[in-house]
C-alpha cells in the first residue's frame, strides 16, 4: 500500500475514531461481500423471455443498434453476409476461438474468416454476447480469446449473436451470471457494456457515430 494511501486511511479512522481492526465492523463488511445484497431493482425489465425480447430490441433500436430475430442460429452465416453486402463490405470478417461461432455452416456464404484479436485493419468483427439486458437493450460482453475486446471497438462494424435465453431484465442480473458461470476466483479480466454503437456528441452538439468505435452495431437474436 503507498504511503499516500495509507495516510488517507489513517486520516479517516481517526474521523471515524475507528482501528479499522473491530470486531463488529469487520463481521459487517465480511458479511456484506459474502451476501451480495441487491439495491432497489426496477421492474421495467421484469416479464417472460418474449417481454424481455421486445423491450430489449426496442430499446437497442431506439440508439441505432439493427435488431434481426433468426429463427435458428444455422442462419447466422447467410444473415452474416447480407449485413456485409448492405454496408457495401469485402465478404471478410474477423472472430475470435468461440467456438458457437468457428463452428458455423460457413460454407453456405463466401466469408472469408480470420481468427483472433483485431490489430485494426478489419472492417468488419464478430462477437457472441454473454448477456442482453432488457431494460437498456445493451449487450454484455466478456473478454478473452473467445470473443476478444479489440473486436467491440476496432471494426467499423460490428455483428453480435445473442441468444434469446441469454436476455435478462437488468445489469444486476448480469453480475449474477458472471457469479454462477465464472465463480470468483476466475472471473473474466473485463466485462464490455455496449448500447448501441459508438456516438459522441462532445463537438457542437453534433451527434457523430463512430467516434470511439464501430459506426454499426448489428444483432442477431437466435433462439437456442
Amino acid at each position: 500500500m503507498s504511503s499516500a494511501r495509507e495516510e488517507i486511511l489513517a486520516n479517516i479512522r481517526r474521523g471515524l475514531a475507528v482501528t479499522g481492526q473491530e470486531a463488529p465492523r469487520k463481521l459487517e463488511v465480511s458479511t456484506r461481500l459474502s451476501q451480495k445484497p441487491r439495491g432497489l431493482v426496477p421492474q421495467r425489465g421484469a416479464g417472460d423471455q418474449a417481454e424481455q425480447a421486445l423491450m430489449f430490441t426496442r430499446q437497442a433500436q431506439s440508439v441505432s443498434a439493427v435488431v434481426h430475430e433468426l429463427e435458428s442460429l444455422s442462419q447466422a452465416p447467410a444473415e452474416i453476409a447480407r449485413v456485409l453486402a448492405q454496408h457495401g463490405l469485402p465478404q471478410a470478417l474477423r472472430l475470435g476461438a468461440d467456438a458457437r461461432l468457428s463452428e458455423l455452416d460457413w460454407a453456405q456464404s463466401d466469408i472469408a474468416l480470420s481468427f483472433g484479436p483485431s490489430q485494426g485493419e478489419d472492417q468488419a468483427a464478430l462477437s457472441h454476447a454473454f448477456a442482453g439486458i432488457a431494460e437498456t437493450g445493451t449487450l454484455a460482453l466478456v473478454s478473452g480469446a473467445d470473443n476478444p475486446t479489440t473486436l467491440n471497438f476496432l471494426p467499423d462494424v460490428h455483428i453480435v449473436l445473442l441468444a434469446f435465453q441469454d436476455l435478462v431484465g437488468d445489469l444486476e442480473s448480469v453480475w449474477d451470471r458472471l457469479r454462477q458461470s465464472y465463480r470468483e476466483a476466475h472471473m473474466p479480466r473485463t466485462l464490455n457494456l455496449i448500447t448501441g454503437p459508438s456516438r459522441s456528441a462532445d463537438i457542437e452538439q453534433t451527434l457523430l457515430l463512430g467516434a470511439h468505435g464501430p459506426r454499426h452495431l448489428h444483432i442477431l437474436l437466435y433462439p437456442h
